[in-house]
């Protein structure tokens, strides 16, 4: 990874420190991350090569820089937390760890589960209430949730969805029963305060990782029960179509991190303004080729198209995970 140091992103700068500071220094901030984000950094570290002295330097006293600005000593450090946490990681997911690094919450059982096969989750908690079902989903990333959820029949996937969706806050009561049951799985045991997860935002989070008949299946039997928190879900969901809502420079960013072949197979089940915006942010010759491509594709199966939408809108969410573009939602708001 050869790069300029103005183009440096969060995570390519968090490589390099990481890689700066030593092994053992190194393990144990790793420690404190989640999956994810072990996947992203870890990627990037793996790529790193040709790093200048210079651009070591000019990363550390960055970040040296960071901290003398933002707190000293010690003073005002709850802040710091909050606001580094949720400029790295949006409002949505640093809320929750917030709650556990700051107010003292224990959802170490929770984080254990988020480094589990999603077969292996689906196992531990198939015999639960609905109701543990949906505070464990909540707490994992979305993808993950959604393949749990996928592994579930349909009844118990609609009643699981809404759970979430209705989920205000985790009750102490609920929480304890929660680590009841991550008790026997993994010999964890202590008491917990209450933490804000579930939500209809993170429902709609899980429903977009969700293949294209399944997710339409959830939606139609939720609105047969509740119109009105179906349609609260559907208006937050980010699907293929509200790309148009992206504006050039962070389309041309999620561009840069897909396939020519991809692009081609998502852009046969676009409509004419979405492909016309695609087109505009491609250099000429780049949107000729392109065209070509769509013209000679011939035939495609909806489900390789919908494959193939999904694969970038995930992509363009991960870059809004890391805080490189902004997604404008159904409702209207930022999509992290």
């Amino acid at each position: 990874m050869q790069v300029a140091e103005e183009k440096l992103n969060g995570t390519e700068k968090a490589a390099i420190f990481l890689m700066s500071v030593g092994e053992k220094a190194a393990a144990e901030v790793l420690k404190h991350m989640d999956p994810k984000e072990v996947q992203r950094v870890g990627a990037a570290m793996a790529r790193l090569e040709n790093v200048t002295r210079s651009k070591v330097d000019n990363v550390l006293r960055s970040f040296c820089q960071t901290v003398q600005d933002e707190t000293g000593l010690g003073l005002g450090s709850d802040e710091y937390v909050r606001k580094v946490l949720v400029d790295a990681l949006g409002q949505d997911k640093a809320e929750g760890l917030i709650d556990r690094i700051i107010q003292g919450g224990n959802t170490k059982g929770l984080e254990t589960l988020k480094w589990m096969d999603p077969r292996a989750v689906a196992e531990i908690i198939r015999l639960e209430h609905p109701q543990i079902m949906a505070i464990v989903l909540s707490y994992l990333e979305p993808d993950q949730a959604a393949e749990v959820l996928a592994l579930f029949p349909d009844r118990v996937r609609v009643d699981v969805v809404m759970r979430i969706a209705s989920l205000e806050g985790i009750q102490p009561a609920a929480l304890n029963e929660l680590n009841d049951i991550l008790e026997k799985q993994f010999s964890g045991n202590s008491s917990v305060k209450s933490s804000s997860v579930g939500g209809i935002k993170s429902a709609a989070n899980i429903l977009n990782f969700m293949d294209s008949s399944t997710e339409s299946e959830i939606m139609d039997s939720i609105k047969e029960v509740d119109a009105d928190l179906g349609q609260g879900i559907e208006d937050l969901m980010f699907v293929f179509d509200n790309l148009l809502e992206v504006d050039d420079r962070d389309i041309q960013t999620i561009m840069r991190e897909i396939s020519s072949e991809s692009l081609v197979l998502a852009l046969k089940g676009a409509d004419d303004a979405l492909k016309e915006k695609i087109f505009k942010n491609m250099s000429k010759r780049a949107a000729e080729m392109l065209r070509d491509d769509l013209e000679a594709k011939g035939p495609v199966k909806l489900s390789d198209v919908e494959g193939a939408q999904k694969e970038i809108l995930a992509v363009a969410r991960r870059l809004a995970d890391a805080g490189e573009i902004s997604l404008g939602g159904g409702g209207g708001e930022e999509y992290v």
